[in-house]
């Protein structure tokens, strides 16, 4: 073995000390500057001189090494000379070092600071675990709704909304994206980020996810065959907020949580015995597109009433307001919205939906009232506001369905969501499907992840075949105006959602021009995943879903109104009430009909008219007029569409 040599072995003893952090590092620096001070004090003492013992030469290599202006005060060329290498220490040592150890932990003192490490102390705020593609909608949706903000203020005797997001690593450039996000902009101030993993408990701790009014846990987006997912990361989540309930002895906060699997339901249930409302991400956005594809058009009702945007939303109002009053009498007291229906209380089960309910039932205390309206003031009771005349609709009978012919439907791209929608598609039992899946995957992969999901693809006639949408040679192979519904999805297996959906809007221009050439044009539904590239594809003839959007508006909604969730699993799931699309020549409607006229008629059907989807669109490119005025006359032309809510 070598011999260490001394001076390595002072260096290592130093470099211990260093790497110690700031005060380890000034204490380094005072030692050299008592060292050089004794030094420099004890060359001058055999000068003689000013100087009365040693002690009052160090303290004057002391003076001279801490502070230049003392340099021309020296007299004797010895005693200049070594008081210039005292000064010309001093600037190194005393001066640069010392700056530098400081400067340099003021820096990571606010990096630090900036993190967000350290614990918020709020109470009856809303928590947000993880920064994804939905978490700035998510923010947007949040703190654009003043109204249902207010109840949900009241409701915790709070009077100002606090917002605490939980990012894996906060920093200057996510406050700077929250600033440029339409709908947040300088109220970013209301949004404080901290640091960590929803995995880890302090973390948890940091955001005080106990003393929060809700809990919001949007789903990540992992790597396609990785063992660690967005719905594991959930469940360790829900365990740690309720072990920390348990070891504080604390209530548990009520959390909306997103999961991709829909069958993981009863695992999530499990892991937090507190109040919890879970949003099936895949299975959602698979019912909006099944649904879409039996009723074209439908899109842009999803994104009117699921999206952050101008238009109509579904608001749920406590009985309280409307105690004693029949729906019909209710109706007329809010001229400036839709009357659907009633959730009723069910012991131990939640609610009890019912949508389309006759205009002569009462509303009572408990129940919940369910409305559509452009603003949550709409919902309430205007004095100044004139009353409408009363429309009365029966019981609803379920009408019978016309025989179906077969729904061939072509899905260019592959996601997670596709065994989800193949499941959805064989939900509809009375309906005939074809379903062919293209992707450049390959075969063994894509069968493996349908076999996974326990989906039968004998029951929609479904077939996986491996091509690539994106050379143009294989997608005329494929003939796609041979299909009645053509749905292109965004990839989940590209690094980002800007390079998925570029991707896919690629392949759509690909797809007009092939169509251009066809007699018969499908309809063609198109799938994106940044919002921000909503707005590219202007005068576009496809159907669009932006599905971070859409799951961030239900996340946001549910968190603040509870009882919203089950309103939309009535609405978008196969056997209850439907948003569908009526021929106005099915109703006996006069040349000049206003809307107030339109809804009595439809309501003699046992129906609920809410709007109309023009055949022309507007100057925004817009097609749907979503509970227009009572008295606004509606000019129907041939092409026009009444949009109803119906039985299934």
């Amino acid at each position: 073995m070598l011999p260490f040599r001394v001076v390595d072995r002072v260096k290592f003893i130093v470099e211990r000390q260093l790497v110690k952090g700031a005060g380890f590092q000034l204490l380094v620096v005072g030692v050299f500057i008592g060292l050089i001070s004794l030094i420099g004090g004890l060359l001058v003492v055999p000068q003689g001189g000013d100087f009365d013992d040693p002690g009052s030469a160090v303290w004057w290599a002391f003076l001279r090494l801490t502070d230049p202006g003392y340099l021309g005060d020296d007299v004797g060329t010895w005693q200049r000379f070594v008081s210039t290498l005292l000064t010309i220490s001093g600037y190194v040592v005393f001066m640069g070092t010392l700056v530098a150890i400081l400067t340099r932990w003021l820096i990571a003192k606010m990096a630090e600071l900036e993190r967000g490490l350290t614990p918020v102390t709020l109470k009856k705020h809303v928590v947000v675990l993880g920064w994804t593609s939905q978490t700035l909608p998510l923010l947007s949706e949040l703190l654009g709704s003043p109204g249902r903000m207010r109840r949900f203020l009241e409701k915790h005797d709070t009077q100002r909304l606090n917002l605490v997001v939980l990012s894996e690593e906060a920093s200057a450039k996510q406050v700077h994206e929250l600033r440029n996000e339409p709908g947040i902009g300088r109220r970013a101030r209301q949004i404080i980020l901290r640091s960590g993993s929803a995995i880890q408990p302090d973390a948890l701790h940091r955001v005080a996810c106990l003393d929060a009014a809700a809990v919001i846990v949007p789903s990540a987006l992992y790597e396609a065959g990785s063992l660690i997912t967005s719905d594991v990361e959930t469940v360790k989540a829900l365990l740690s907020i309720a072990a920390q309930a348990r070891q504080y002895q604390a209530p548990l906060p009520f959390v909306v949580a997103e999961i991709q699997d829909i069958r993981k339901l009863p695992v999530v249930e499990r892991a937090y015995p507190g109040p919890v409302e879970v949003i099936a991400g895949n299975a959602t956005i698979s019912r909006l597109m099944v649904q879409n594809v039996l009723h074209p058009g439908l899109s842009e009702v999803y994104n009117e009433l699921l999206a952050a945007d101008e238009g109509s939303e579904i608001f749920v109002r406590g009985g309280e307001t409307a105690e004693g009053l029949t729906l019909g009498e209710l109706a007329t007291q809010r001229p400036h919205a839709i009357v659907l229906g009633l959730l009723h209380p069910v012991a131990d089960s939640g609610w009890k939906v019912n949508l389309l309910a006759p205009t002569d039932t009462i509303v009572r205390h408990e129940d919940r009232v369910v409305l559509l309206a452009s603003d949550y003031l709409h919902t309430g009771a205007d004095p100044k506001a004139e009353p409408l005349k009363g429309v009365d609709r029966g019981s609803v009978q379920a009408s019978e369905r016309k025989a179906q012919g077969t729904n061939r439907v072509l899905v260019l791209g592959w996601n997670r969501r596709i065994p989800s929608l193949s499941a959805e598609f064989c939900s509809y039992g009375g309906r005939n499907f074809e379903l062919d899946m293209v992707s450049a995957l390959p075969l063994e992969e894509r069968q493996r992840e349908i076999a996974r999901y326990g989906v039968d693809l004998e029951k929609i006639n479904g077939r996986l075949l491996e091509a690539d949408y994106m050379v143009e040679d294989d997608l005329r192979k494929l003939d796609p105006a041979s299909y009645d519904s053509v749905i292109l999805l965004s990839s989940d297996r590209i690094g980002s959602g800007e390079e998925a959906d570029a991707r896919a809007m690629v392949g759509y221009l690909q797809l007009e021009e092939i169509l251009s050439d066809s007699l018969h044009r499908p309809q063609v539904i198109m799938e994106l995943s940044d919002p921000a590239n909503r707005h590219l594809l202007y005068g576009h003839k496809s159907e669009m879903l932006i599905s971070p959007m859409i799951l961030s508006h239900v996340l946001a909604q549910v968190a603040l109104r509870r009882e919203l969730r089950v309103v939309l699993d009535e609405l978008f799931t196969v056997d209850g009430a439907e948003i569908q699309f009526r021929d106005p020549q099915d109703y006996p409607l006069p040349a000049s009909a206003d809307f107030q006229l339109l809804e009595k008629i439809v309501a003699e059907r046992g129906e609920i008219a809410l709007g109309v989807f023009r055949a022309a669109a507007n100057e925004r490119g817009r097609h749907l007029q979503m509970n227009p005025e009572r008295k606004q006359f509606l000019g129907l032309q041939t092409e026009d569409r009444i949009v109803v809510l119906s039985p299934s």
